[in-house]
């Protein structure tokens, strides 16, 4: 499994391989953010995946590795990723997570056990799953579902989509 393990040599960007939708398979634009720690490693990364070229962002894919302070979220309050998708929208309204349930799914080989949460918002999806190597991946979406299908586009992006220069 090779988009778990974790790279030896730290590049200017994270110390860890990202899983997302390659940018070559989204019709539209795409951006990524790096969150940086005070000591100038990297606590996560989100990219966000605009439809047919900045009409809006239709999906955030975020990778927050363990110890990342932007996955202490207390109870009800929604993830990291949801509060980027709102942000992206100018969407200010105050959204909670009303529920979740978790749902197995395969991914390739791999199964996934992977959290449906449920906001008080109906036009955001949200799911999460965790890897092996303790990166917690987080996909929230505006307008429509989030269907297995999507699980089978994921993979490891390459480590020079994120090095500054």
């Amino acid at each position: 499994m090779s988009f778990l393990r974790r790279r030896s040599a730290t590049p200017a960007g994270p110390d860890f391989d990202v899983l997302a939708m390659d940018p070559g398979d989204w019709p539209g634009n795409l951006g990524a953010g790096l969150l940086p720690a005070p000591d100038g490693s990297c606590q996560g990364v989100f990219l966000r995946y605009d439809l047919f070229g900045g009409r809006g962002p239709a999906m955030i894919i975020g990778n927050l590795p363990t110890g990342s302070p932007a996955r202490e979220v207390p109870e009800g309050e929604i993830p990291f990723e949801v509060a980027q998708l709102l942000l992206a929208l100018e969407n200010d309204e105050e959204i909670t997570v009303v529920g979740a349930e978790d749902a197995p799914v395969m991914q390739g080989d791999n199964l996934l056990i992977v959290r449906r949460l449920k906001l008080s918002e109906s036009r955001i999806s949200c799911v999460q799953f965790d890897r092996s190597d303790g990166v917690l991946v987080t996909i929230a979406a505006w307008d429509r579902p989030i269907t297995d299908d999507l699980y089978a586009l994921l993979k490891p992006l390459p480590a020079e989509l994120f090095q500054q220069g």
